[in-house]
């Protein structure tokens, strides 16, 4: 569904991403990770089409990605900015259905659905700021699921939120991927979470130049379970192998002296 073909992606002369090809079939949840500022939002935000494609091409069900695509979602790390404060929850989820030229009480009635299945009914007449930083990122993702995606991108959407909180959404991810199939690319910085949501976890190099380093697959029992799951061998193993991934210096550029960033 998702491909990327020898993308490269700079901001003027300072290049981001390098020679990057990926391949994510219908129904996964890949997960990316590496270090920071190695461009895991920059290569999230290019296959939205928020930025246009450097070098190479980026395809979604083989058309190349040169603007928005139709049914692709996003949810941002900082909820708060992306909610409309003068509507209620409910019209907040309900906003992307004015697109498709649904009645009033079309939209509302989806929202609703949609909010009954992230446990919010009982808020769909507050305001945003009257909720909990992690009741409005459950605003955020259920206004991405109505409009039923078939691509959606997360750029560390649980990086602000408390311990408890991230860990219920994290679940939440999981029940909705289960249910609805999604294709999901889902960014972190977090090495635990990026194996406990991921069927897969990519691991990106250093920047600047980054390129895909590792590509791991993620085989752990379903359904996962917060303190089950992270208490397998396998999980252990897996969370480590991902650690050292983002830990260790890129072969292609220690192994040149005049590159920026070189570890000797």
């Amino acid at each position: 569904m998702l491909r990327l073909d020898s993308l490269s992606q700079s901001y003027g002369e300072r290049r981001v991403l390098h020679d990057v090809s990926l391949t994510v079939p219908d129904g996964q949840l890949l997960c990316v990770v590496g270090p920071s500022g190695c461009g895991k939002s920059t290569l999230l935000r290019t296959i939205a089409g928020l930025l246009p494609v450097h070098q190479g091409t980026v395809t979604i069900d083989g058309t190349p990605v040169t603007g928005v695509p139709d049914r692709l979602a996003v949810v941002f790390q900082d909820y708060g900015r992306s909610l409309l404060p003068w509507l209620t929850v409910r019209d907040n989820v309900a906003l992307p259905l004015r697109r498709q030229g649904l009645r009033r009480a079309e939209r509302r009635a989806k929202a609703e659905h949609l909010l009954e299945r992230v446990g919010l009914e009982s808020s769909a007449r507050h305001h945003p700021w009257q909720l909990s930083g992690g009741m409005q990122q459950r605003v955020a993702i259920a206004r991405a699921l109505v409009v039923g995606p078939s691509l959606l991108l997360m750029d560390e959407p649980f990086g602000s939120l408390d311990a408890q909180t991230r860990e219920d959404l994290e679940d939440l991810l999981l029940e909705v991927h289960r249910t609805n199939g999604t294709t999901i690319v889902f960014v972190t910085h977090d090495i635990d979470e990026s194996v406990y949501v991921g069927d897969r976890v990519v691991v990106l190099s250093a920047g600047p130049d980054s390129r895909i380093a590792r590509d791991l697959p993620v085989e752990l029992p379903s359904p996962r379970d917060q303190i089950t799951t992270r208490g397998l061998p396998e999980f252990v193993t897996l969370r480590a192998e991902v650690g050292r991934a983002v830990r260790k210096p890129d072969p292609a550029r220690t192994s040149d002296p005049r590159q920026p960033g070189t570890v000797n």
